[in-house]
């Protein structure tokens, strides 16, 4: 081979690769809205996203541990996108729309959220459902300048972070903190005539730190948590759990608070059964496995019954103003009944949306700059996310109303919310009973 031949060859693979390398690195353009898919050049800006249309990434577990959860709530963000493209978008421009799968896993989400902010170039982010998801995705958030509005990771540790300045501003949730749900489960726990009680939970941000909240709330209540020193937190990745059943059921409580996600949850659970642990014990759920396939998985008992028939849990409810004409058009668009957080879903979509037309400016700093000005009061008092757009494209002072609250949102990014009380019936049905303030 010559000098010159090897020459030209190298010249040549350096050029092929840089093209490749080129292409590959530019932001995606394609818009989806679940009806169609539109070209877009981009305006450059120092913050996530571009100035003059909003690029809105989803990042929920459509696989996974929560997918059962996490994909009816997709399903509510596409709504919403195609409902304000309908009516002319976000500064007169269809909303460009990137769903990601996190695959209810850390490693899983933060790579989806790179590609989101280094590829898509997105603004904002509606995500993630799972805590640790939304850890993961945030130290890549945060220091992009994206703005990112979970509808479901509930796990006090945020707003402890948030009160520590480490945000930004970039963070925000549309479901109320555990502190709150930790409470509620502890007073329903506690009404039920539990007075022993041990706690089961998956061991990462969101079961450790509903677990510290409920043993502070149910020993004020003048319970006994009777494996506090020993705490149960199980491997969401482990492969048998008679251990941590044991560690939870064997010290006979009255009841088991059982923090979990569904299908490792469900796996420890029916161990418990097995080893005859269940008997006589209530077990109390929260909204990680509110979801019907949940009791089907765990099986019957040999006499044919539902295992987990008479649980009760709390999950995040929803009473916002537009209730009812959401969960109606919601119907309409999908054939499905409202899944638990899905209008908290819809409601993190409007909020940006609303937020990048009030601001002019669809980055994630316009997006922060404008959020907590059309969430809360004061303002004209408003529910249809088109006529929000509508009246803060008019300079119009607005106090948006969801379908899953008021959603005011704190300086911590918070919201309060009340909580629905659900039972598993014998046929394995989940059925609202109640409803529960903190």
């Amino acid at each position: 081979m010559t000098k010159r031949f090897f020459s030209t060859l190298c010249l040549a693979l350096l050029a092929t690769v840089t093209t490749i390398w080129i292409v590959a690195c530019q932001p995606s353009t394609s818009v989806t809205d679940t009806n169609t898919t539109t070209t877009t050049t981009p305006t450059s800006s120092s913050s996530g996203g571009v100035k003059d249309n909003l690029r809105l990434g989803a990042l929920l577990p459509i696989t996974g541990d929560l997918s059962s959860i996490g994909a009816p709530m997709i399903k509510s963000i596409d709504f919403l996108v195609e409902t304000v493209n309908k009516c002319g978008g976000v500064m007169g421009k269809p909303i460009a729309y990137f769903k990601e799968d996190d695959r209810t896993d850390p490693p899983a989400g933060a790579e989806a959220m790179t590609k989101l902010v280094k590829v898509d170039n997105v603004g904002a982010v509606i995500g993630s459902f799972a805590s640790s998801v939304s850890t993961a995705a945030l130290a890549i958030a945060v220091p992009n300048k994206v703005t990112m509005i979970s509808p479901g990771s509930t796990s006090p540790i945020f707003t402890e972070r948030a009160k520590k300045g480490e945000f930004n501003g970039y963070w925000y949730r549309t479901a109320p903190p555990d502190t709150y749900q930790a409470l509620a489960l502890a007073n329903l726990a506690y009404k039920k005539g539990a007075r022993k009680v041990a706690t089961l939970v998956i061991n990462n941000d969101y079961g450790v730190g509903f677990e510290k909240s409920f043993v502070e709330a149910f020993e004020k209540l003048g319970g006994t948590i009777v494996n506090k020193i020993n705490p149960t937190r199980y491997d969401p990745k482990a492969t048998t759990f008679e251990a941590e059943a044991k560690g939870a059921f064997g010290s006979k409580p009255d009841a088991v608070a059982a923090i979990l996600y569904p299908d490792s949850g469900g796996a420890v659970i029916k161990a418990a059964f097995e080893q005859g642990l269940t008997k006589d014990v209530k077990i109390l759920l929260t909204d990680g496995v509110k979801t019907e396939d949940f009791p089907k998985l765990i099986g019957n008992t040999p006499e044919g019954k539902l295992i987990l028939a008479g649980a009760i849990g709390t999950v995040p409810g929803a009473d916002g103003k537009s209730l009812a004409e959401f969960t109606k058009s919601y119907k309409e668009k999908t054939g499905q009944d409202l899944g638990a957080f899905v209008p908290h879903s819809y409601d993190a979509a409007a909020l940006i949306a609303i937020a990048a037309e009030a601001a002019k400016d669809a980055t994630g700093d316009g997006i922060k700059s404008k959020i907590r000005e059309i969430a809360n009061a004061p303002g004209q008092e408003v529910s249809d996310v088109c006529e929000a757009i509508k009246l803060v494209k008019a300079g119009t002072d607005i106090d948006y109303q969801g379908a899953s609250g008021n959603v005011d949102l704190d300086e911590f990014g918070d919201v309060k919310g009340s909580y629905d009380v659900w039972e598993v019936q014998p046929d394995g049905k989940i059925t609202v009973i109640d409803r529960v303030s903190p």
